[in-house]
């Protein structure tokens, strides 16, 4: 009973610790935590590592996401240049 709960308490820090880890840290934590807890502690980690890799975002993202909102940018300044050409407010 009492390596259940020490089991248990491990499980819990190891997973309140993966949480605040990004990227490949979060390998490293789950292979920790495989080791300390035990099988079921691997299946629990890699859920809760690739829920953080799923929040978290690559370098290529972002760099994809700012270049397409630098050319919604030039779109929509584009179209308020020909509507003041128009004699229209942007």
């Amino acid at each position: 009973m009492k390596s259940m709960i020490t089991r248990s308490a491990a499980l819990a820090a190891i997973l309140g610790g993966a949480l605040m880890l990004q990227g490949c840290l979060v390998g490293a934590a789950v292979g920790t935590a495989g080791a300390v807890v035990g099988g079921a502690a691997k299946v629990t980690g890699a859920v809760v590592g690739a829920g953080v890799d799923a929040v978290t975002t690559s370098d290529e993202e972002t760099k994809a996401r700012r270049e397409r909102e630098q050319r919604e940018y030039e779109r929509e300044q584009r179209r308020c240049k020909q509507r003041q050409r128009q004699g229209r407010d942007c």
